[in-house]
């Protein structure tokens, strides 16, 4: 009897190692990916059958219906596009690949504060919500339960005691240690919140390597955040390991808060299936900045492998300069291949990423890639200020400034759902640039080819690529 009934375990673990190889063969994300997957799932089943349960999925229904319900208001945001298109002598580059990545239009009438740090940052967010007056959208990939996210629990349920109508969301897996009393605090003040353990997301539906890493504030559907900043003491550089925390965020004004306003909206409907558009405002303030910008969102919900077009078609789109920072450094071959053909047409090709380590793996997956790139003429340059730097941030010539939470690396282009704020605009150009060039200061230039680096890094590094997430 137990013969017979390890005999069809067997052949039932072999049936669906068979299966989820064809699946993963078909549906991938990229052709290493397949190929990892097939090799992994047909030489050792018993492990990659259940990795493949929770990893293995890439394409998500709810997303495409939350996107389908959301055509309407996507229309109408377009319609009001055409009517603020930006004037063609304030573009000077095309912007109609990154049109095509979000599926909404540039406009004009849009304006940025650049918030540089965490101070910064959160003083103009807690302004805002003191401001509210009829609805506050709260989502942050990361919240904890010190000091920082006490504070703004508080703001919060003083605005709800205000009247004013708020939500909030956080991702299961980044706020994975924040205690269940946190949100039920929230709720008995009114608040509408999404609790990680009860939403259809990672933990139930076997999509645990998928992360929302969108960090969204939106006041009445006039002020909008965004930017790499979480809620928490380290983002204030209150934490004694990691010390000075460098980051960057942007207040927004203007009709582009009502695109980050519809993402917002899909992420709600695809956490509790309550559908908002309705309920916000989705008339919008002209800003006499008239800064032309546009939301380009990211995911894995995309159809199309929207993450790495966007820094494709930003690199490809350089002139004279492509600046990036970013706090890991793991791309894909398309984005490589990008990065070296800018350096041989002669931009000036910078990347700038920490010296400092906070996920170990990634920080040497680097390392793999340092020599490839600097033998064409990319110049890396490691942010050594005492700190950690955690911005997202690129510049393009003088032509477009982003802002916003995706990494340059596998898992943003291909795992995360992301976001960032681009800026056709000159003089958000040269804020970034300003800002940049002051931590360029802070930074020292590679030199030493991985040869030369000590050995955990000669030997670690090529291991850790294996490991960068190119499902």
């Amino acid at each position: 009897m137990w013969a017979f009934l390890a005999s069809l375990f067997v052949v039932v673990l072999y049936l669906a190692a068979v299966i989820s190889a064809v699946q993963a063969a078909k549906t991938a994300r990229t052709p290493q990916g397949a190929v990892g997957w097939v090799v992994f799932l047909l030489t050792i089943p018993w492990l990659a059958v259940p990795s493949y349960l929770f990893l293995g999925h890439h394409r998500f229904r709810g997303y495409r219906i939350s996107r389908r319900e959301s055509q309407r208001v996507m229309q109408g945001l377009k319609s009001f596009a055409a009517q603020r298109a930006p004037q063609a002598h304030t573009l000077t580059m095309n912007v109609r690949p990154f049109e095509a990545i979000s599926n909404l239009t540039v406009t004009c009438g849009n304006n940025m504060d650049l918030l540089i740090d965490g101070d910064a940052t959160f003083r103009s967010i807690f302004e805002a919500i003191d401001a509210a007056q009829n609805y506050i959208l709260v989502q942050f990939y990361i919240v904890r339960d010190d000091d920082l996210g006490l504070d703004l629990q508080d703001k919060l349920i003083a605005a709800a005691a205000r009247g004013v109508h708020v939500r909030f969301l956080t991702d299961a897996v980044g706020s994975y240690s924040l205690p269940r009393t946190y949100y039920e605090d929230l709720q008995d003040a009114g608040i509408d919140v999404v609790i990680p353990s009860e939403q259809r997301g990672p933990k139930f539906r076997f999509q645990l390597n998928y992360r929302n890493h969108r960090k969204t504030v939106i006041v009445d559907g006039n002020v909008g955040f965004i930017g790499g900043h979480n809620v928490g003491i380290e983002y204030l550089g209150q934490d004694p390991q990691m010390g000075y925390w460098r980051d960057t965020h942007v207040r927004l004004t203007g009709p582009i808060v009502l695109q980050l306003q519809l993402i917002f909206a899909e992420d709600w409907h695809w956490a509790n299936d309550e559908e908002l558009l309705d309920q916000l405002n989705w008339q919008t303030t002209i800003d006499a900045a008239d800064k032309n910008a546009l939301l380009v969102a990211t995911g894995p919900g995309d159809q199309t492998e929207t993450g790495s077009m966007l820094f494709f078609s930003a690199i490809a789109a350089a002139q004279e300069r492509i600046w990036i920072a970013s706090p890991y450094f793991v791309p894909d071959i398309d984005v490589m291949a990008a990065l070296k053909n800018a350096a041989f047409r002669g931009v000036d090709v910078r990347l700038l990423i920490p010296d400092k380590i906070d996920h170990k793996t990634p920080w040497l997956a680097a390392y793999a890639y340092f020599d490839e790139i600097c033998e064409t003429g990319v110049r890396v340059f490691r942010y050594t200020d005492d700190g950690f730097m955690h911005q997202k941030v690129f510049l393009v010539d003088n032509s477009l400034a982003a802002v916003g939470t995706t990494n340059l690396d596998n898992r943003s282009f291909r795992l995360n759902f992301e976001a960032m704020a681009l800026f056709f605009d000159a003089d958000a150009a040269t804020q970034i640039q300003e800002m940049l060039e002051r931590d360029f200061l802070q930074s020292k230039e590679m030199v030493k080819p991985l040869s030369l680096q000590p050995a955990y890094i000669r030997y670690g590094a090529p291991l850790a690529r294996l490991f960068s997430p190119i499902l």
